[in-house]
């Protein structure tokens, strides 16, 4: 999210926007994949959980994207003070 406030702010960087997130995207792709699964959408966690019946890390899939884009918010909201 993060990534995503920082390059879509600016019109100089809107012809490469969406190579930046892509890369991005990728990276973390390939970092937390192998450990989590990777799953960014906590709709595509909820339905194998519900398919398997095993909901017993479900809440971290469904609670860390939100929570992830209101801290990235909040830092976003203190590097850009406007008067």
């Amino acid at each position: 999210m993060l990534t995503i406030l920082g390059v879509t702010s600016k019109k100089e960087f809107s012809y490469i926007a969406g190579l930046i997130i892509r890369l991005v995207v990728t990276g973390i792709i390939l970092f937390s994949g192998p450990i989590s699964g990777g799953s960014f959408n906590p709709a595509r966690s909820l339905a194998p959980a519900i398919v398997s019946g095993n909901f017993i890390a479900l809440w971290v899939y469904i609670t860390a994207p939100t929570l992830g884009a209101i801290v990235a918010m909040l830092i976003w909201n203190s590097f850009n003070k406007t008067e």
